[in-house]
Parts: structure tokens; sequence; C-alpha cells
């Protein structure tokens, strides 16, 4: 037996939790921007994924018109903040809906760093930060996608294992349904199977 689902018929928020706890893990992108009048904005977004690989474009979804977004809109640049278990509280405590003008930097007591190519800074203790320049943005509904070019990433020398970074040093943290959220777990490594090998093996 099934239930069945349909979003016509449903209100936005059930079918929203339905989403978000279907749609798991998901990692956070926690990004800082910088307001036009130089205020520093914090903020966690759990709809984030690599968009492009050349050039290298990452991509948030502003749920609502959230002062990430319009820090962007109106400065053109944020940065993408890994967010690692050990700062756990601290990311959640920046999805808290301060009143703009306030700076989730301060209120939290969050370190920061310069950026090298971008205006807003970085989280200092974060282990992994991604520059970015606005390419553009897409409207679908109530929500905004937000799509930045990387221009320069930063990467904690702690975190790094033969040239590559390691998971289990990075701990990075996804959001789950309802208040949940998830760690690393167990980490299973497989490689692909080229078509030559399974054409090979089921001879």
């Amino acid at each position: 037996m099934r239930i069945d689902l349909d979003p016509a018929q449903c209100d936005r928020a059930t079918f929203y939790r339905l989403l978000t706890a279907t749609v798991v893990p998901r990692p956070i992108a926690w990004v800082s921007t910088t307001s036009a009048g130089g205020t520093d904005n914090l903020a966690p977004h759990s709809f984030f994924t690599i968009s492009c690989v050349e050039p290298p474009i990452v991509q948030f979804t502003s749920v609502g018109r959230k002062d990430s977004l319009r820090n962007i809109e109106d400065t053109g640049a944020f940065v993408v903040n890994l967010s690692p278990e050990s700062l756990f509280e601290k990311i959640n405590a920046t999805a808290t809906d301060f009143p703009r003008g306030v700076s989730e930097f301060d209120a939290v007591g969050i370190a920061r760093e310069p950026s090298l190519r971008v205006g807003p800074p970085r989280v200092a203790a974060s282990p992994v930060a991604l520059e970015c320049r606005l390419h553009s943005t897409l409207r679908l509904g109530d929500s905004t996608v937000v799509f930045g070019r990387v221009v320069h990433a930063a990467v904690s020398e702690d975190v790094m294992s033969d040239g590559h970074p390691e998971v289990t040093k990075l701990a990075p943290l996804s959001r789950l349904g309802r208040d949940e959220w998830g760690t690393i777990g167990d980490v299973r490594a497989v490689s692909r199977v080229p078509y030559e090998h399974w054409v090979r093996g089921n001879r």
C-alpha cells in the first residue's frame, strides 16, 4: 500500500515536509554575504548542490526572499562555507530569524576571516570556503535559485589527505526532515564498473 499525495490538493507546508523528509541527506551551504550597507550576514541553506564543473558553478535556493538573496542581488558576491559537525550549534543558531541589519557573525559569536577574491568574509573555522560571484538567479514560485561562479576555493590543510579533501576530516553536516540533522556515518568506497568489465562478468 502507498499513500498518494497530489501537490495540487495539499497545503504548502504538508508537501514541503514531504519533500524535505524524502530528499535526504541535503548538504548545507553556509552562505556568508555582505549587505550594500556593510552588514555581514551568515545563514544555512539546505537546498544546495553543484551546477557545473567548467566553469565551476554552485547553486543554492532561497525559499522566500531572505537576507542572503537580497545581499547577493545588491553586491553580486557570496561565500559558501562548508558546515562541519564541530560547528553544529552555531550553524543552527545562524538560522534564527534575526532582524535585517543584525550580523549573525556578531550575534552568534563566529570569527570571520577575509576572503581573497570577493567582499563577504569567510567563516574562519570552516574547513572549506568557496568564494563566488553571482552568475544568475532563477525565480521559481516562492523560491529563487542562486547560481554562483566559484572564483576561489580555500581549503584547510588539516582536512587534506594525499592532496584531496578527506570526508572524515571534513565531517560535513546535512539536513534531513523535520528538525533532524545528519552526520556522515559509515563511508563506503566502490569504483564504477566499466562497461567492458560488466559485459565480461555477465557472460
